[in-house]
């Protein structure tokens, strides 16, 4: 494409020229490759180095008269996400920023674009004020609020999106059958809150039925958050739409059943959801547990071991054969931890196969079995099968009793790394643990080459703030003299920020026991000794408890104190 005569220039390239910051070919050339690539001028003329992008911000706003602003100094948090259509932001690259009355003021990047700004201001029937902002910092802002916005929504049977409306839904307050199950308000609701857990970050979903009221609540950072109080009378019609979208039976309400759905974001992007049912007093109660295959693939570096941790757990898992365990109670991270070892693991050489109940992330590469305990497909069953499919790695989701503990250690035994999890407090209990269930002594001490007991803190917001604690409280919680040498602060949750949306704290972080076993240790094992003897020799060889753990990540600011005590509870 050519585009010719000064005329061809739009208002921003034009102004640009004539005021001598850019050369005219190098404008036109940007603009060539914007309506080539449908990107913007702004974009293609930065990218070519022609000017930075402060300075086209510096320049815009004051050829034009617009405010400028600085987007690394606003809060996301605020961005008013139901003023505007977010595909048409991401068609013409701008971000509704405040929302007062009927006025809206957007973040652009080129004002003189006023197509847009048209669009804009029908689309949202509102006044719309532009504030130059520089287009390296609007566009990653951009691409992570539309990443789960903008794209087509498929939700299994890739309803359609529609508008919901309470008013419609309670006009026929008498029915509440499934017979109105694909309601377009209903399907609509279920896609917005689906898409707004992803967005906050949640876990779990939650949709409540009580005697007077229903209630979704989302699980995040830990914590459940109430989200909304649909009408009573939709329950029946959300249960059910849950039900469909995740191929279940609508028509049993008497007993729990568990199935799967998914959402696809993007070509590149695909979230599963578990889905959960249970008979209550006052309905059905479904929990829907959102599991993103990304969080497998983030590497071992994003959950928070320390370098040392780091090294021996990697060390472990890349030895032939011997068992690693990973333990904890429920919601601690232990999945996360055992698949990103996996990924770590899956290579075109390697034949890995894992038992699960059920699958939760779905890797490309590795054979997943659900096992099925009224089909008799058990956790030892599946392993049985495994040691005959010629396996180098297998994951056991859980080791549950004595025949799955002791097929797993005789798979460690012979040429098979073995991954697993516990439930136990912490590293040195998993021995005893074992042995309680009756596994030889022998075999334990022979098999196991590792165990990692793990627990998740919510990670301070940025909005954090300095805590002045006395030294007493500090030595009591475990520092020692020799932390309290002033070269740290300790921080607490702020005042809370839209980022954080008051609580203070914003993600989690993984706090980490990780407890090689060694010769001396073996042979404690062997003479049958206590959790107890077990840590005493585990805090000689150096290895840091859970509480010790925690404590590195409020040095470094990562975590509050109250929260490394509540996680750890020593």
């Amino acid at each position: 494409m050519n585009v010719s005569g000064s005329a061809a220039l739009s208002g921003l390239a034009r102004s640009l020229v004539q005021a001598g910051r850019v050369m005219e070919s190098d404008a036109r050339d940007a603009q060539v490759r914007a309506i080539d690539s449908e990107t913007s001028f702004a974009e293609e003329i930065t990218k070519l180095q022609k000017i930075s992008s402060l300075d086209l911000a510096r320049f815009t706003s004051t050829a034009y008269g617009i405010p400028y602003l600085d987007l690394a100094a606003y809060d996301a948090g605020y961005i008013p996400k139901n003023s505007m259509d977010f595909k048409l932001a991401l068609t013409h690259r701008v971000i509704p920023l405040y929302k007062r009355g009927g006025r809206l003021s957007l973040a652009v990047v080129d004002p003189t674009n006023q197509k847009a700004l048209e669009e804009i201001r029908f689309q949202s029937a509102l006044t719309v004020d532009p504030i130059i902002v520089e287009i390296d910092k609007l566009m990653p802002l951009l691409k992570e609020l539309t990443v789960s916005i903008t794209e087509a929504l498929r939700v299994n049977d890739d309803q359609e999106a529609y508008e919901f409306d309470f008013d419609t839904l309670t006009e026929d307050s008498g029915s509440t059958e499934t017979t109105d199950v694909e309601d377009a308000p209903i399907v609509k609701f279920i896609q917005k809150i689906l898409i707004d857990a992803i967005n906050d970050g949640a876990s779990d979903i939650h949709f409540e039925p009580y005697e007077k009221y229903y209630r979704i609540r989302f699980r995040i950072d830990g914590d459940l958050r109430e989200i909304a109080r649909p009408p009573k009378v939709v329950q029946e019609k959300i249960a059910s739409r849950i039900k469909i979208i995740s191929r279940l039976d609508i028509a049993e309400k008497r007993v729990p059943q568990d199935g799967r759905t998914r959402i696809v974001l993007t070509a590149s992007r695909v979230i599963d959801f578990r889905v959960s049912t249970l008979p209550t007093l006052h309905g059905e109660k479904i929990v829907m547990r959102i599991l993103d295959p990304t969080s497998a693939t983030l590497g071992i570096e994003a959950l928070g071991y320390e370098d040392d941790q780091k090294a021996v757990l990697m060390d472990a898992i890349q030895r032939p054969y011997g068992m690693v365990l990973v333990t904890g109670p429920t919601g601690s991270g232990k999945t996360v931890s055992l698949y990103t070892c996996l990924n770590i693991l899956n290579k075109p050489g390697v034949n890995i196969s894992t038992a699960e109940d059920p699958a939760e992330i779905n890797l490309a590469g590795i054979n997943q079995v659900n096992v099925d305990d009224r089909v008799g497909l058990t956790f030892a069953a599946a392993l049985k099968s495994f040691l005959r499919q010629d396996p180098d790695i297998i994951m056991v989701g859980e080791i549950r009793d004595l025949e799955t503990a002791e097929i797993a250690v005789k798979a460690a035994q012979t040429g098979h790394m073995v991954l697993s999890t516990l439930h136990t407090n912490d590293a040195p209990q998993t021995l005893t643990r074992l042995m309680n269930m009756g596994v030889p002594l022998f075999n334990i001490a022979s098999s196991i080459l590792l165990i990692t007991a793990q627990r998740l803190a919510r990670r301070l917001c940025t909005c954090k703030e300095e805590l002045d604690v006395p030294r007493e409280s500090l030595l009591n919680a475990g520092f020692t003299e020799a932390d309290l040498d002033g070269s740290w602060t300790l921080y607490g949750p702020g005042g809370g920020c839209g980022k954080c949306r008051g609580s203070g704290y914003k993600g989690r972080v993984g706090i980490y026991q990780v407890m090689p076993v060694s010769e001396v240790m073996q042979k404690l094992i062997l003479s049958g000794a206590t959790a107890l003897d077990i840590a005493e020799q585990a805090k000689k060889e150096g290895v840091r408890t859970l509480r010790q753990s925690g404590l590195l990540k409020v040095k470094r600011g990562l975590t509050s104190l109250d929260e490394v005590l509540n996680v750890t509870n020593e």
